[in-house]
């Protein structure tokens, strides 16, 4: 009996995964923990075993694909073996059967005298190729767009009509304000150029119904430049651009960075304190020998280790808000930003307050390399109570984190600047040195934290960081 693969649940929040590559095509003979596949969640990348060895005889997802965790993705078996017999009678048609097509309405394909039809309204007779199969996530861009997919020729498996299908249909034509969407919801032709903001076509330009040029209307489902170089645009403005989708992780960030802001009242505080200490004492664990473990020790590192001690003599700053309630934590797990080619992740260091300056260090360091090659456990992204962010080494002297709902509060660590302090305790009869500070931004949610009790915590922080060899021998 074949083996149906299924897409795995990554976590107990994961509801889909995108396909971002197959490993293998179909006929290809694969082994039961070769990667067959890899995906990837708002969180990370994943490889997504075979499970049993056999031959690939089919994928029933492109690459590109969002498809829900515990569907069926591919079919793995003996040679000659029936795939269909193995998903059953109604997995079979679900995934043969021509899916619904978004189509523009029959009154979208006239055109003023004679003119030619536009990019979204080419019929498909004269497309006389595909499947009639499409994926979700195309479908989906198709309707939106307002494209005709039915009459797009499909680059997936079997014809199958893509994303990229329909971006590439897209290229061809200036993009559209919602009116103009909703315009052509019925009737009308998309315009060659847009004469709204940056170009768009509003939704004068679509009742005006002047098409795009034929040769941009002959080139659907060709490659992206051959159709955008078909469509006459003005040379000066607004010159070349690109539309990159929202996905994944960077959908997940700017998701919550909107809720965080929506939801909270966010305060930020801004402060300094002396970095004398902890330079010299990040100098001397550079040079210490490797048996004591400590020459990888950053400065970062001594700010978490001072974060995790000073918190829980501030419980309400450790906290999470949870509808009408506060819940503050005994443990500190201590959120650290992590800057990754896919976007901001937020590994957790787990009970940092019980933790050796060493061990934070190294925990740091092991998160930090998982999340950058993709291979972080989602529950090592979840269960913060307090969040770290760090742009010192950018040379950042002051920003506004934005706070880590549902957690309270936020420390943004800035660069190192050398300040004007008094040099002596005579006022009248000092001197002004220059003292290496280190800054930090402190946000928090004003609704349950109040100005004076954080300014209070940020006070004791700076001086824990200021006497940071002292708090190391506690």
């Amino acid at each position: 009996m074949a083996h149906v693969l299924i897409m795995p649940r990554q976590g107990n929040t994961v509801e889909s995964c995108v396909i971002v590559e197959w490993k293998a095509k179909e006929g290809d003979e694969v082994s039961a923990d070769s990667g067959i596949c890899e995906i990837e969640t708002d969180k990370a990348t994943f490889e997504v075993p075979a499970g049993e060895a056999g031959i690939l005889l089919k994928i029933l997802h492109a690459a590109g694909d969002d498809v829900p965790v515990l569907e069926a993705i591919a079919v793995i078996g003996a040679k000659g073996e029936d795939w269909k017999a193995a998903l059953g009678a109604s997995g079979a048609a679900a995934i043969a059967a021509p899916a619904p097509a978004a189509s523009v309405p029959a009154a979208a394909l006239a055109t003023a005298a004679g003119a030619a039809p536009a990019i979204a309204a080419v019929s498909v007779a004269a497309a006389g190729h595909g499947s009639g199969a499409i994926s979700p996530r195309a479908r989906n861009l198709a309707a939106k767009e307002a494209v005709d997919a039915s009459a797009l020729a499909g680059s997936g498996p079997e014809g199958r009509v893509i994303e990229r299908d329909v971006r590439a249909a897209l290229e061809g034509r200036p993009a559209l304000t919602a009116g103009a969407r909703a315009a052509l919801a019925v009737g009308g032709a998309v315009p060659s150029t847009g004469t709204g903001l940056g170009g768009r076509a509003n939704m004068a330009d679509i009742e005006a119904g002047v098409p795009v040029s034929p040769t941009a209307a002959g080139s659907v489902g060709s490659a992206a430049t051959t159709a955008a170089a078909a469509v006459s645009a003005p040379a000066d403005f607004p010159g070349a651009y690109a539309d990159v989708p929202v996905k994944g992780i960077r959908k997940l960030i700017a998701d919550r960075m909107l809720d965080s802001l929506s939801t909270t009242a966010q305060f930020t505080l801004n402060a300094s304190a002396s970095a004398v200490r902890m330079q010299e004492l990040r100098a001397r664990f550079k040079g210490s020998g490797e048996e004591l473990g400590l020459s990888k020790v950053t400065i970062n590192d001594l700010l978490l280790f001072a974060v995790s001690r000073v918190l829980p003599k501030f419980p309400f700053m450790n906290a999470h808000k949870n509808g009408d309630s506060l819940r503050t934590f005994d443990r500190v797990h201590l959120g650290v930003a992590v800057d990754t080619p896919r976007g901001l992740m937020v590994p957790v260091i787990r009970n940092a307050d019980l933790l050796t300056l060493e061990r934070i260090s190294s925990e740091a360091k092991r998160l930090a390399a998982a999340c950058q090659g993709g291979s972080v456990k989602p529950e090592e992204l979840s269960g913060s109570t307090f969040t770290v962010t760090n742009l010192g080494s950018l040379g950042i002297e002051s920003f506004t984190p934005v706070i880590n709902t549902p957690e309270v509060a936020i420390l943004g660590v800035c660069g190192i600047e050398p300040k004007p302090v008094l040099d002596g305790d005579d006022p009248e009869n000092s001197g002004v040195a220059f003292v290496p500070h280190i800054g930090f931004s402190l946000t928090i949610n004003h609704q349950v934290v109040d100005g004076a009790p954080a300014a209070r915590f940020l006070k004791a922080f700076r001086e824990a960081v200021a006497d940071i060899d002292l708090w190391l021998a506690k």
